[in-house]
């Protein structure tokens, strides 16, 4: 399977690595649903080859992702219901959405993600999926709708970071560099930009040369350590209360503001440290 197997991203497979590329530039490789299922089914892909022993994700143009299209689920609506919110509903679609980005952490094969620009929203949840993160020195990771409209519905930062630097993000919305990320642990290393691909190929390359099955065992084990941490349960409340903070009253704002003002707008008001008004608030 090559490229014109897929429409949002491009893969291929060459010494023993598949590389998942993300392949929207012009929106920064912001994410669709479309997206989403493609990324698990080039996962799958991988896991299906004997002669795929490592995974490397990453992001075509200036950044690796940049989260959730919000022109698209915020200033078009997509992503809201009626006044009359049906919770499951949202939860079955948000779900999909969520195993999408999982099947990351749950591949058999290791993946690393080579982060670039920005990894935010929705982009941050997909880096943080992978076994391994390399950024360079000057992207950024974060989380910006933890102030209004969202919940990282992997709820992967808590277990990488520890609940009060989980918190020190999700309070607050922001973002950190590439370097503060590889010093808090959120990340394995940070790079100069020009030597991300140089050092994501090296590592790579080091772990190509161990057996698929080795490679199986050792995550398999890993990860049951965190399943019984609870991994799965926090998911699935993650998934619920991303949902809820759609269609809370200062999430319906959110929308509404970027319906009639454009998401730029929107996200710049939410960034900007302003307060978030209720339901009832302007526009």
């Amino acid at each position: 399977m090559g490229d014109e197997d897929f429409e949002t991203l491009r893969y291929r497979v060459a010494d023993r690595k598949a590389y998942l590329t993300l392949n929207r530039p012009e929106r920064l490789n912001a994410i669709t649903s479309e997206m989403a299922r493609e990324l698990a089914a080039a996962v799958d892909l991988a896991n299906q080859d004997p002669a795929v022993h490592v995974i490397i994700l990453r992001g075509e143009g200036r950044a690796f992702c940049a989260g959730y299209d919000l022109k698209r689920y915020a200033e078009r609506g997509e992503q809201v219901q009626p006044p009359v919110w049906d919770p499951i509903k949202d939860y079955q679609a948000m779900r999909r959405g969520t195993d999408d980005f999982v099947s990351l952490w749950r591949s058999l094969k290791p993946t690393i993600a080579s982060v670039h620009g920005h990894a935010v929203a929705g982009g941050s949840d997909i880096a943080l999926c992978c076994d391994l993160v390399v950024m360079a020195e000057d992207a950024r990771i974060g989380y910006p709708p933890g102030r209004v409209w969202g919940c990282p519905t992997t709820a992967m930062w808590v277990y990488r970071i520890g609940a009060e630097r989980a918190k020190r993000m999700l309070f607050t919305g922001d973002t950190i560099d590439g370097t503060t990320a590889a010093d808090w642990g959120l990340v394995l290393q940070s790079v100069p930009a020009d030597e991300l691909e140089a050092a994501v190929e090296g590592l790579a390359d080091r772990i190509a040369g161990v057996p698929v099955n080795q490679l199986a065992m050792q995550k398999l084990m890993i990860n049951q350590a965190y399943d019984n941490m609870g991994l799965q349960g926090t998911q699935l409340l993650a998934t619920l209360f991303d949902g809820i903070a759609r269609h809370s009253p200062e999430g319906r704002w959110f929308q509404r503001l970027a319906a009639e003002r454009g998401f730029a707008e929107a996200v710049h008001w939410r960034d900007s440290g302003r307060w978030i008004p209720d339901g009832g608030g302007p526009v």
